[in-house]
């Protein structure tokens, strides 16, 4: 069996060290092609399969934290029944920085293997420092994936609050400052905020 395996093996890397002595250019094309083709549409499948609010909590630790502090928000559940779902908020929409996003959260893989936050009490221990990570992302994109739905362009000032018209135009409509600046906790419960820059 070893032998047979052993042989198979040898005969397939003569062929694929040197695919251009047993096939012909165009069969390489075509070839090429379809595998290219093939292996774009997998990824990109994969890509979306895991860019879904149902893989986001298919894990008790998002499930069960997380989602349901949502549900209550305004983000979740409203008069016009428009929703964000997990990866609205935490997934870039665009192509490329959806890509460096996935390749970040990536890491969060390793939190899940080695259970970092699998109950409720190692969750709350490392609430503040997740929260943090995700206020200096935003910080770093000016809130990306805020804008994505809310454009400052289309804010119509007049209908907010005068408390809230006065700081969007004194802060986000100069540049001062983002979203994330003034909306912590806007979808999730926040961590113990004392000593955080900012908050009274």
């Amino acid at each position: 069996m070893f032998r047979k395996i052993s042989h198979f093996l040898k005969a397939f890397w003569h062929i694929f060290s040197r695919p251009s002595v047993y096939f012909s250019l165009g069969f390489l094309t075509v070839g090429g092609f379809i595998g290219g083709v093939l292996f774009w549409g997998g990824f990109n499948t994969a890509l979306e399969a895991t860019n879904t609010e149902t893989f986001c909590v298919s894990c008790h630790e998002m499930r069960d934290n997380v989602f349901q502090e949502i549900q209550p928000t305004i983000h979740f559940t409203n008069r016009s029944g428009v929703r964000a779902t997990c990866p609205d908020c935490h997934v870039p929409h665009d192509w490329t920085d959806k890509i460096a996003r996935k390749m970040q959260a990536s890491k969060e893989v390793w939190g899940k293997i080695f259970g970092t936050i699998d109950t409720r009490e190692k969750f709350l221990e490392h609430r503040l420092e997740m929260a943090a990570r995700e206020w200096r992302r935003f910080e770093a994109n000016d809130s990306l994936e805020c804008r994505n739905c809310h454009e400052e362009a289309a804010m119509d000032l007049t209908r907010q609050s005068p408390r809230a018209a006065a700081a969007h135009e004194r802060y986000l409509i100069e540049g001062d400052k983002t979203c994330i600046n003034c909306h912590k906790g806007i979808a999730h419960e926040l961590p113990n905020m004392a000593g955080i820059e900012g908050w009274e």
